[in-house]
């Protein structure tokens, strides 16, 4: 059944989207990797970016098994080591919701989900609808869509408007974060453009990327969407959430993005509740790191389990 949504006249004016300053935002990339996080402040972050984690898995191979082992995993990621956070989310295909929302049982963990034709989004857009619909009434507590970036190229802004909108209603009570796919957006002008019209349709989040495309997260994305996020909360007062995802597989690096985050929005983003963390192997280095703040020694990845 076709959304009732018509919001074309919502669509913000794009062309007075902010112009990016590519110098700006790679001078202040720089300063952000010098930074350094020593000892108790450390071990604090660690468990922070732990807490921000979507526990993912998207691969065609994906079975009932496997989903089931990630959830175990995101329940006792390393029961040897006192007082961790669990996860954020354990992000999987809509058919696989249901095995685990079961697995995850009253963990207080979200289940989330990708819908609208993953990863390419060249799908009808009642399939689109369909597809999240399925997923929400599978159990998905978020939806991570992606965009049409044909349509968003080709300056068919109110096209992809109209359809975060529609998604946005078929998500019900689930907060929906909107992919932009910036490794194809070929411009941090574009990329701001796109997260302006994403929060400007509904999005709740606005994420870098599938994972499927390279480059996925870069920190100098990261910024001018944490910027337009920033510019967004003056404007509206409604605070959007930020998830990077794809290519975060160290604590290292996600101490950094950290550390932007903190000093673009400030202590309020500081929670699972607005930044997440897009990963599949970044929870094993993080908890490799945590270890060795409580031992003194570092101790091998085999140590923690894969999946």
């Amino acid at each position: 059944m076709p959304s009732t949504i018509s919001a074309s006249p919502l669509l913000p004016d794009l062309a007075r989207s902010v112009t990016i300053d590519q110098v700006g935002v790679e001078e202040r990339i720089e300063r952000f990797s010098k930074r350094s996080i020593k000892k108790a402040s450390k071990a604090h972050a660690l468990k922070l970016a732990l807490s921000m984690i979507d526990l993912t898995t998207l691969e065609g191979a994906d079975s009932p098994g496997k989903v089931r082992q990630l959830c175990s995993k995101a329940i006792h990621l390393n029961d040897a080591l006192p007082g961790l956070p669990h996860v954020a989310a354990v992000c999987v295909y809509p058919m696989l919701v249901r095995i685990a929302r079961e697995a995850l049982g009253g963990s207080g963990i979200h289940v989330a989900a990708v819908a609208t034709g993953f990863p390419s989004g060249q799908y009808p857009r009642q399939t689109k609808l369909a597809d999240t619909r399925f997923a929400v009434e599978e159990g998905a507590d978020e939806i991570d869509m992606v965009i049409s970036r044909g349509h968003f190229l080709a300056g068919e802004y109110a096209y992809v408007f109209d359809e975060i909108a529609a998604i946005k209603e078929a998500c019900g009570a689930a907060h929906l974060k909107v992919i932009l796919e910036t490794g194809e957006l070929g411009t941090l002008d574009a990329v701001r453009r796109a997260s302006d019209l994403a929060m400007h349709a509904g999005a709740d989040f606005i994420k870098t990327s599938t994972g499927k495309v390279q480059p996925a997260a870069t920190p100098q994305v990261t910024l001018v969407m944490l910027e337009a996020i920033r510019d967004f909360y003056y404007a509206t007062g409604k605070k959007i959430g930020m998830k990077p995802a794809g290519g975060i597989s160290t604590a290292k690096t996600a101490l950094q993005y950290l550390v932007m985050l903190r000093e673009t929005l400030g202590q309020d983003w500081l929670t699972p509740d607005l930044y997440r963390i897009g990963a599949s192997r970044l929870a094993n280095d993080i908890l490799m790191q945590l270890a060795k703040e409580q031992s003194g020694v570092y101790q091998s990845l085999d140590y923690f389990s894969k999946d």
